[in-house]
């Protein structure tokens, strides 16, 4: 999050927020403001640029990436008018696993009132169960549950009164290279990094109603090169992954297997109704002519190609995350987002496919997002800052990895080489697995 301060004595100019999507296809910048640190925020503008560097969500060329971040950067402080420098980073790419584990500690012989520190030794105490590869880190740890004197479904024990406290803590652990190279790409950006987001969760929190997050629900962002995953129930993520299957991939199978360009398959997906059920009998042929050379294809040939590709896509992909969430019940369906999601007739045919209600998103806060940056693509941008805010309005209810570390590889590797990737075996588990705690005690710094 960027703060703009006036120079000028007794004034205070508006909070801004900064977000920044880094996606397969393109990454976005989000830029809000508010009044006061209790304020909403007002989404003011947002820039955008053609991925470069990315594929599959994973950063494969850090200067290109760091290339594009810059033009994204500079095209929203174009629109906003102010310089950006520090930012919320929404990622995804690589193996992202969640792990649920429990904590319990006691608060004495007689009840009181939970404080504080007790929330923070309850979620350490589910932190030492679990075990962490030392080439991989724990990004968020989230209380999924807290529980006192075995009376679960409490949300908040603060100020509660009891005699234990029980934790149901969900963490999500990605490779320790995978942001680090984020990170280095950030910072040769010119921008420093304040915090993460895995793009799953902030994608749910961009899309999803406060109705659905609570009744339970399946958001699913369909990006270029991945797909994000989050179920949520009770007002809280049970469950986040990343596919390694997006968009992109749908248009190369079309590509491939009709032997047409890539650019004309991605425009024949977007234009044309592949989901009807009427669409497989389509027996006529389609033409186009492209750089002088005429292309003839099956319509009904093109459906069948695209429709296996998404039905794996959810019924094994998709399916397999719901199930590891442990939710049996997801009243509010399946909500789509992401630029996968403009598919014209995707959401019906994802429902009959799933059997069960699907609702194509934008983001939640579309009517107050500038013109023509407001459609599903952009969801996940707009996410980041409902992030930032709940983190801050709850400090233990998103919490993130010491970035103190992050720093110290950043200036190693600088040193060295540059641009040179992390060497995330070269990370010791002890220093990996205190940070997490040493990012609750910041918590209480800041809070006392």
């Amino acid at each position: 999050m960027f703060k703009k301060t006036s120079t000028t004595s007794g004034y205070r100019d508006p909070e801004v927020l900064v977000g920044l999507d880094l996606g397969t296809s393109k990454i976005t910048v989000v830029v809000a403001e508010r009044d006061g640190p209790a304020g909403e925020a007002q989404i003011i503008g947002m820039g955008q640029a053609p991925s470069h560097g990315i594929r599959k969500g994973m950063i494969v060329h850090l200067d290109q990436a760091a290339r594009a971040v810059r033009q994204a950067v500079g095209d929203a402080e174009n629109m906003v008018g102010l310089e950006l420098s520090e930012v919320t980073v929404s990622f995804s790419g690589g193996e992202v696993r969640s792990v649920r584990s429990k904590g319990m500690i006691s608060l004495g012989r007689s009840p009181r009132a939970v404080k504080q520190l007790d929330i923070a030794r309850v979620i350490e105490a589910a932190q030492a169960d679990v075990s962490v590869p030392a080439n991989q880190m724990i990004l968020h740890t989230i209380p999924v549950e807290y529980s006192l004197d075995g009376n679960s479904g409490i949300d908040d024990p603060l100020g509660m009164n009891g005699m234990r406290l029980d934790i149901d803590l969900e963490s999500v652990i990605v490779p320790s290279a995978t942001v680090q190279n984020v990170y280095n790409c950030v910072e040769n950006a010119g921008l420093s990094v304040t915090g993460f987001v895995i793009k799953p969760l902030a994608s749910a929190l961009g899309a999803l109603t406060p109705e659905e997050s609570v009744a339970g629900a399946v958001s699913v962002d369909i990006g270029g090169g991945t797909c994000g995953v989050a179920v949520f129930a009770d007002g809280r993520p049970k469950h986040l992954a990343v596919v390694p299957v997006g968009g992109d991939h749908i248009t190369n199978d079309v590509a491939s297997v009709l032997k047409i360009p890539i650019n004309k398959a991605e425009e024949i997906k977007k234009e044309v109704d592949l989901f009807s059920p009427e669409t497989l009998e389509h027996t006529e042929k389609l033409e186009f002519d492209h750089n002088g050379r005429n292309y003839s294809y099956s319509l009904s040939e093109l459906t069948e190609i695209v429709q296996c590709r998404v039905e794996e896509l959810f019924t094994v992909l998709v399916k397999k995350e719901v199930g590891a969430s442990g939710v049996s019940m997801l009243p509010a369906g399946l909500v789509i987002t992401g630029g996968g999601s403009r598919s014209i007739g995707i959401d019906q045919y994802l429902s009959r496919v799933m059997d069960m209600p699907v609702r194509a998103a934008l983001p939640i806060d579309s009517n107050r997002m500038p013109p023509g940056r407001n459609g599903p693509e952009y969801t996940c941008a707009s996410g980041i800052i409902k992030y930032a805010l709940e983190q801050e309005r709850d400090p233990f209810r998103y919490m993130e990895q010491s970035l103190d570390l992050l720093k110290g590889q950043s200036r190693g590797s600088a040193a060295q080489s540059g641009s040179r990737d992390y060497d995330a075996g070269s990370q010791e588990p002890a220093r990996r697995e205190g940070s997490i705690f040493q990012s609750i005690k910041d918590v209480f710094k800041e809070l006392f």
